[in-house]
């Protein structure tokens, strides 16, 4: 690892700079890719053989799995595959249409009154992705005219939706409630509003302050949307996600969702009263223009949640191993920032040292994810790291043992590591 590389880490933003006539001259200059595959430390697009939870087959070479998203390790539990071929089975692989017109099938609609059970709400809509989910609900509801208050690292798939409708967006500081109190007073009273924040953060694993965040937004008279994609099998009573963990289900007014992670399908959902789940289903953009979800991945995803209400314990295990694996790496002195759930950043700082333990990392057997600008700050590199239900304690400390090497080799381990991690973003 030399200058050479960090410069060329570093000239990917000079690309997105490019003028002219010719909108391909970027694609046609972007050779960074190439150059990391030639010398073997491209670490995105990996083509796994066989993924089984905590454990995966890459290029013919088993690795212990802290990269995915499949928290509860349900996507080869035997009743989701059964479910999936059930569906096929009764519907095809497609609905081939929106769910406006001839693409809403019975297992739409019966999962969907699941699905809303399940998490507290009236009525549920269900959509291909969560990504969509996002898009459907913030386009239906936020015009031109309309304000989205987002926490300043709220996911892309909201500051898109948010895009899609039109709506100015403002940020208040990561977590910040008296950020949020600020930036909700500049907003003129007669100016639709709504505030949005994740339940649990994709990169930082760390919990949204939903106590006294819904107490601002009551206090200016503001709905909230909770984006609960990494919440949903992780936090609260029976995995019922974050709103459900601080008993402030109904005082939460839209909470989104994905079958992506706990749920070991893909798709999404928003759930909510039912005269709005109405009205975003005729008025959400995704939702009207684009493919209902496939039956094969509603099935799957149906069955999954079924296990999870029949088996709240993988929850309980999931919690044990996160602490397990979380507190691992804070022994070794590794900064792994405000994270309390099975997601946990491993702070490196630069991109190099992030790329290089990435590579060490895979070498010794252990797959994890680096994350780079723009999606965390400058200067702020990680590791995302993330446990399963499935992982043992063996794999755990296997994993672990490999941190220390590997960490160790780059001199990241600090005393006092996790202490400092900053409460707001500017």
């Amino acid at each position: 690892m030399d200058f050479n590389l960090e410069t060329l880490l570093k000239s990917r933003e000079e690309l997105g700079r490019l003028g002219g006539r010719d909108v391909l001259a970027k694609a046609h200059r972007f050779e960074i890719a190439d150059i990391l595959r030639g010398i073997g430390l491209y670490p995105y697009y990996c083509e796994l053989d066989r993924n089984e939870g905590a454990v995966a087959v890459l290029q013919g070479r088993e690795v212990l799995m802290f990269g995915s998203n499949n928290y509860l390790a349900l996507t080869t539990h035997p009743e989701v595959r059964a479910a999936a071929e059930a569906a096929i089975r009764d519907l095809g692989t497609s609905m081939t249409g929106s769910r406006l017109l001839n693409g809403t099938a019975r297992y739409h609609v019966e999962f969907e009154a699941e699905i809303a059970e399940f998490v507290g709400k009236e009525a549920a809509l269900v959509s291909s992705t969560g990504y969509q989910a996002n898009i459907g609900v913030l386009s239906g509801l936020l015009g031109g005219d309309g304000v989205a208050v987002l926490d300043r690292f709220c996911h892309a798939s909201l500051v898109d939706g948010c895009r899609v409708a039109g709506a100015r967006v403002v940020y208040f500081r990561h977590n910040d409630a008296t950020d949020l109190d600020r930036v909700l007073a500049e907003v003129p009273a007669e100016t639709p509003a709504l505030v949005v924040v994740d339940g649990v953060y994709s990169m930082e694993g760390d919990v949204a302050d939903l106590p006294r965040i819904v107490a601002v937004a009551q206090r200016h008279k503001t709905r909230l949307l909770l984006d609960d994609a990494h919440g949903i099998g992780v936090l609260g009573p029976g995995g019922r996600g974050t709103a459900a963990h601080f008993g402030l289900t109904g005082e939460v007014d839209l909470i989104v969702g994905t079958f992506s992670k706990s749920l070991a399908s893909v798709g999404g959902f928003v759930a909510g009263d039912a005269r709005t789940m109405d009205y975003v289903k005729h008025f959400g953009r995704s939702f009207v223009f684009s493919a209902s979800a496939p039956p094969a991945a509603v099935g799957a995803a149906r069955a999954a949640l079924a296990v999870l209400k029949r088996e709240p314990g993988i929850v309980d295990r999931l919690r044990a191993n996160a602490d397990h694996w979380r507190e691992g790496l804070r022994t070794i002195g590794l900064d792994v920032g405000r994270s309390s759930t099975p997601i946990c950043p491993v702070v490196t700082g630069q991109e190099v040292t992030t790329i290089g333990m990435w590579k060490d990392l895979l070498d010794a057997g252990v797959f994890v994810n680096p994350v780079l600008y723009p999606a965390v700050p400058r200067n702020r590199a990680m590791l995302r790291t993330s446990v399963t239900a499935a992982h043992t304690l063996e794999q755990l400390d296997r994993a672990l043992e490999a941190f220390r090497d590997v960490a160790g080799t780059y001199g990241v381990v600090s005393e006092g590591a996790g202490e400092g991690w900053p409460s707001s973003v500017a």
